[in-house]
């Protein structure tokens, strides 16, 4: 909790993340170190009576890598957590997740590509990848499991594939599980906000409408209620638009 990460640091709301590189014997190790330095006092009294019960956000996306990757889905690898209780009801959690060394998020990747290969190459190339991320997406809604962060940021892919146009499956990973939960009574809202979320993250350069309107294609082919997506289609394009006029809502605010 109190090593000195400074690379790649960022801080929000009690809590920070931070790029660490470790090594020895000749070996290096690189992580994600997150830390959560306020959390409820009652959670920690809870944490006390019942330790198995993952009351910290860090041990919570613990056991939702841990899930994701028993159930196949391509996630990175977590490789150390922990959490501190007391003194005076003070609870502070960690969780080390492995760097995707040699990836890059998809608003990245995406721009990237569009610069490396021929307009009929990066079709191919966007083509390919929006089968492996419905497959991953699907995967989760199949399950009644929700990413509840689903960005286009929160994909990532080698940057060598960028250069070329890869066999897509397997070549994909997804991050940010620290929200992941299972919802049965309210799937259909919780589906509709991931896909808006998707939505209205693929505004980057070289996503296009057509992009956008395959990706949704695929997904109600490859999904046997898929006509239940269909009816959720103004839902999840309201939905994309509220994210948008919020996030105006908050530049407005910062220039006054």
């Amino acid at each position: 909790m109190t090593v000195d990460a400074t690379d790649r640091f960022h801080a929000k709301q009690g809590r920070t993340i931070a790029r660490w590189s470790l090594e020895a014997g000749g070996r290096q190790l690189v992580v994600y170190l997150k830390r959560h330095y306020r959390l409820p006092w009652w959670h920690g009294l809870l944490a006390l009576v019942w330790p198995n019960g993952c009351w910290s956000p860090a041990l919570q996306e613990w056991e939702h890598l841990e899930w994701a990757r028993q159930n196949g889905l391509p996630v990175p690898e977590a490789v150390a957590g922990g959490e501190y209780i007391g003194p005076w009801g003070r609870y502070q959690s960690f969780i080390a997740i492995e760097e995707l060394t040699g990836m890059l998020a998809l608003h990245e990747a995406v721009p990237l590509a569009a610069s490396r290969l021929d307009p009929v190459a990066f079709r191919r190339w966007k083509d390919g990848l929006i089968h492996e991320m419905v497959a991953i997406v699907l995967d989760l809604h199949r399950r009644r499991r929700f990413h509840k962060d689903l960005y286009l940021c929160h994909f990532y892919v080698a940057e060598d594939d960028t250069g070329r146009v890869p066999d897509w499956q397997g070549r994909v990973r997804l991050i940010d599980l620290h929200r992941l939960g299972h919802h049965r009574l309210t799937r259909l809202w919780r589906r509709t906000k991931d896909l808006a979320q998707l939505l209205y993250s693929s505004d980057v350069p070289g996503v296009t409408a057509r992009d956008r309107l395959h990706f949704w294609r695929v997904y109600l082919a490859a999904d046997p209620l898929g006509w239940v997506a269909r009816w959720l289609r103004w839902c999840i394009r309201l939905q994309a638009w509220n994210y948008h006029r919020r996030r105006r809502r908050k530049l407005a605010r910062r220039k006054s």
